[in-house]
C-alpha cells in the first residue's frame, strides 16, 4: 500500500498564517524519516496508532498518541511511523502557529509537545472523535479549517513579525537583520524578542534557516552538483562554511545527504513524501 497525500489551502485570513492543510494515510517510505529544520511549524492531529519523534540526538525519544505541536525548529527531527498511520496537519508559516499557543513559541523551540498539551484533552478528544466519524479526507480538512477558525486569537506583534519574515523569505535570508527593524522603526532588541515569542527564534535564525533550506532546494540530486559553486552562488562565506551549516542543521555532510536524497528516489520514485523527509534508517 502506498501513502495518500491530500492537501488544501485554507481560506482568509487563515491562509496568511498556514501553507496547507494535510491528510495523510497510508504505509510510510521508511519506518524512521529525518525531517531536517525547514522556515515552517507544525501541527498534526494524530488519527492511528502512535508515532514516535526523536529531537536531537540528545534527547531521548517521545511517543505520540494524539498528535503533536512543533514551532520552528533548530536542528533535525526523527520521526519514527507505525507501519499504517493516519493523520491530519498543518504546515505553519513561521509565525502562523503563534495564535493558536497559549505560551510563547520559544518555550517549545526544539521540544515538540502533544496536542492535548497545547489545547487540553477534552479539546482534542472530541476533534480526534469527530475527524474519525468524517466523510473523507476532504471533510477531515473542513473541520480542521473551522476548528482553527474557532481557535484564532488577536497576537500583539504579529503584524511586525510577518513582514520582516517575509523579507527575509523574500531574501532566502540574505537580507541585513539590522536593516529589518530599522525599516520596522524598533530596536533589534526589540525585534529578535517579538521573533521569540511568535515564532520561537531570532530573525537571524530565521534567516540562517530559510538561506539553507532555499540551497538544497536548488538541488538536483538526479544530477552533478559543484558543491563549491553552489555555496558561492548562495553566500556562504566559502564550501567549508556551507558544510558545517549542513551538518549543523542535517548532521549529515553534503556528499552524504546526496547519497541518502538518491537512495530515497532510487527506492520510492515518485513518492508523495519525497522532497525533504530522508531515511533515518
Amino acid at each position: 500500500m502506498g501513502v495518500e497525500y491530500v492537501s488544501k489551502v485554507p481560506r482568509p485570513p487563515l491562509d496568511g498564517l498556514i501553507d496547507d492543510l494535510y491528510y495523510l494515510e497510508g504505509a510510510p517510505p521508511y519506518a524512521r524519516l529525518m525531517l531536517p529544520p525547514m522556515p515552517a511549524a507544525l501541527l498534526v492531529v494524530n488519527l492511528g496508532a502512535p508515532f514516535r519523534i526523536r529531537a536531537g540526538t540528545d534527547i531521548e525519544t517521545a511517543e505520540y498518541a494524539d498528535g503533536c505541536v512543533v514551532t520552528m525548529p533548530t536542528r533535525a527531527f526523527e520521526f519514527g511511523y507505525p507501519p499504517e498511520t493516519r493523520s491530519v496537519g498543518v504546515h505553519f508559516k513561521p509565525w502562523g502557529l503563534a495564535p493558536f499557543l497559549p505560551m510563547p513559541a520559544a518555550e517549545l523551540c526544539d521540544r515538540p509537545v502533544t496536542v492535548e498539551q497545547v489545547w487540553g484533552r477534552p479539546a482534542i478528544a472530541e476533534l480526534r472523535d469527530r475527524l474519525a466519524t468524517a466523510g473523507g479526507p476532504h471533510e477531515m480538512l473542513t473541520l480542521l479549517e473551522r476548528e482553527l477558525m474557532r481557535r484564532l486569537c488577536e497576537t500583539a506583534g504579529l503584524g511586525l513579525v510577518r513582514h520582516a519574515s517575509s523579507v527575509i523569505a523574500a531574501t532566502s535570508g540574505a537580507v541585513a537583520i539590522g536593516d529589518l527593524s530599522v525599516a520596522a522603526g524598533v530596536s533589534g532588541t526589540h525585534l529578535a524578542q517579538r521573533f521569540k515569542e511568535l515564532v520561537g527564534v531570532t530573525p537571524k535564525r530565521l534567516a540562517r534557516t530559510h538561506r539553507f533550506t532555499a540551497t538544497v532546494f536548488a538541488i538536483n540530486p538526479a544530477g552533478p552538483i559543484d558543491w563549491a559553486d553552489l555555496a558561492g552562488g548562495a553566500g556562504y562565506f566559502d564550501q567549508a562554511h556551507f558544510g558545517h551549516e549542513f551538518r549543523a542543521f542535517t548532521g549529515l555532510t553534503p556528499t552524504r545527504y546526496l547519497e541518502v536524497r538518491r537512495r530515497f528516489l532510487r527506492e520510492h520514485p515518485g513518492h508523495a513524501l519525497d522532497g525533504w523527509p530522508l531515511p533515518a534508517d
